[in-house]
């Protein structure tokens, strides 16, 4: 049987506001620590936090204050904004801003940073923009497993309902902080390997069983193959073109659903949805938002083009080819990266960036079209997926989408709360980025990227990457819409994380084993547990984070 929904506007009235007084001056605070956070951390490790979690236990420790004026933090909803405020302020200032206007200064031409901070801010908010026009749609259905945001919501409710839930969470979180953690040094020196991936492992619980079986496929693949046959897949450009294959047709899929003339069906069961769920989101919607993000993309290019002076170094012709690439490059990775999160919790944007940019060099764009061109398709798809997560975290506390007004209403104050966090993280790295690069801080990924445009593409490469773009695409429409096999088997293919594929599928048959069609109902112990494992390896990689 279906859970029942945890949150509804008759339990809880109207849906609580991001603009009142003090949520907005919290979420304003932690907006800039989340923006700081992601800034040091993305240019001294090369990651990115999951602040969403930190946000949780923030909220949750300021609705304990004693005070009246701090009552109102104990609405699951106020923390769930809260959360998506710090989320989206933490990935919009590391991964939107501050990777892409690395890029044109690492190739010498510093004169390009503010048409390129202005372009990856248009970037960051077209993909928000995107997925609220597209969440809980046949596109991306907001039953799918998403299975960050389902940790999220797991540990709002465990800190609002304690009892057996809070006791599962926390279990799980303790497992994910042991295995994360140097607790297992002993054991980890004699097995030869580094930390344990409990995040994995527990969004085997969560996520697509059919996307992360391909997913810990394709990292054990890239992990054992060059050990066991000696060849460098990423030097072949398997990955890459596996991607570029699998993505052309994951977007030929979307086009066809969002084209299809046929009425809206309920969910049928999805990860947590009754059967009666219908998406809020029909199918003219997501089509005239895909059509909307489109154009608004198209538009991005322009400008972004007539700032960085483009049309000096090309032709008119070469020039409306760059302005189109760029757009369908950043549709197209916005689908890649948001798919391998729904379903496995897990997106390559800064593969997917890559991939589009071998492709633009191999089209034969000049350095400086090249640079402007990957920062722009870069700046997307993690604002992408990390709305996705968010949205996720609300759908899951106001009841699956069940009263389709609350839900809307909700997601709509939640639109506002991440805006409000982009925003601050723009702000963020306009007066700090210069300090950072002044002191050769720079993401490591970004030095990738300069070192490609550098190099340029050598001959035969264009063969190797439409051999496996054929590969790719035929494993994405023998998967189809639903399975996203070929997505999911390229991402795993451009991590070299080969734990994480063990962690996943051993994960994918405990869950088999332990908790069979229990993950369709809402609160089941696999679900909270997972939650809590997700949640401590967040927890401890923040804090190790911020210590080194």
């Amino acid at each position: 049987m279906p859970g029942k929904p945890v949150q509804s506007s008759t339990a809880e009235g109207e849906h609580p506001r991001a603009r009142e007084p003090l949520t907005l001056g919290l979420a304003l605070l932690l907006s800039v620590v989340g923006a700081v956070i992601g800034m040091q951390i993305i240019t001294s490790l090369g990651v990115t936090p999951n602040t969403s979690i930190v946000a949780v236990i923030v909220a949750i420790l300021v609705s304990r204050i004693p005070l009246r004026v701090f009552r109102s933090f104990r609405s699951i909803h106020r923390q769930n904004l809260i959360q998506t405020t710090m989320s989206s302020a933490t990935f919009g200032a590391a991964n939107s801003l501050l990777v892409p206007i690395g890029v044109p200064i690492l190739v010498g031409r510093p004169e390009l940073v503010v048409p390129m901070l202005l372009g990856a801010t248009a970037g960051m908010l077209i993909d928000v923009a995107m997925l609220y026009w597209l969440f809980d749609s046949r596109l991306f259905p907001g039953a799918s497993p998403w299975p960050i945001g389902i940790a999220s919501a797991e540990a709002i409710l465990a800190g609002d309902r304690g009892g057996r839930r809070a006791r599962l969470l926390g279990l799980g979180a303790f497992a994910g902080v042991f295995g994360t953690s140097g607790l297992f040094g002993g054991l980890r020196a004699v097995a030869g390997v580094g930390a344990l991936p409990m995040a994995a492992f527990g969004i085997a619980f969560l996520g697509n069983v059919w996307a992360l079986a391909m997913f810990g496929v394709g990292l054990l693949v890239r992990g054992y193959t060059p050990g066991a046959w000696g060849v460098d897949l990423a030097a072949e450009f398997v990955p890459h073109g596996m991607m570029i294959g699998a993505g052309i047709m994951a977007l030929g899929q979307a086009l066809v659903l969002a084209l299809r003339r046929r009425a809206d069906r309920p969910v049928g069961g999805g990860d947590r949805a009754p059967s009666s769920a219908r998406p809020t989101r029909t199918r003219e919607e997501a089509r005239a938002g895909l059509l909307r993000g489109t154009g608004l993309y198209l538009l991005a290019g322009v400008l972004l083009a007539v700032g960085g002076g483009l049309w000096t170094e090309m032709g008119a012709p070469q020039l409306l080819g760059w302005v189109v690439f760029a757009a369908v490059a950043c549709v197209a990775a916005e689908f890649i990266v948001g798919l391998a999160a729904m379903q496995a919790g897990w997106f390559p944007a800064f593969a997917t960036a890559l991939v589009f940019l071998l492709l633009g060099l191999f089209l034969g764009f000049p350095p400086a079209a090249a640079a402007l061109m990957v920062g722009f398709v870069a700046s997307g798809g993690p604002a992408f997926a990390d709305a996705g997560y968010d949205f996720k975290t609300g759908w899951y506390l106001r009841g699956f989408g069940r009263d389709a007004a609350f839900e809307l209403a909700g997601r709509r104050q939640q639109l506002f709360a991440a805006l409000v966090g982009l925003l601050t993280a723009l702000a963020m790295v306009a007066l700090l980025h210069r300090s950072y690069f002044e002191a050769d801080l720079f993401p490591p990924v970004v030095r990738v990227y300069a070192a490609a445009i550098g190099a340029g593409i050598e001959p035969g490469v264009g063969a190797k990457l439409l051999t496996w773009a054929a590969l790719g695409a035929l494993l994405q429409l023998l998967g189809g819409p639903n399975r996203q096999l070929g997505i999911l088997f390229a991402t795993g293919l451009l991590i070299v994380n080969p734990l994480a594929g063990w962690a996943v599928l051993f994960g994918l048959l405990v869950r088999v084993a332990w908790a069979r069609g229990a993950t369709a109902v809402e609160g089941a112990p696999s679900t909270v547990f997972a939650g809590g494992l997700i949640a401590g390896d967040a927890l401890w990689s923040f804090g190790a984070s911020l210590f080194r």
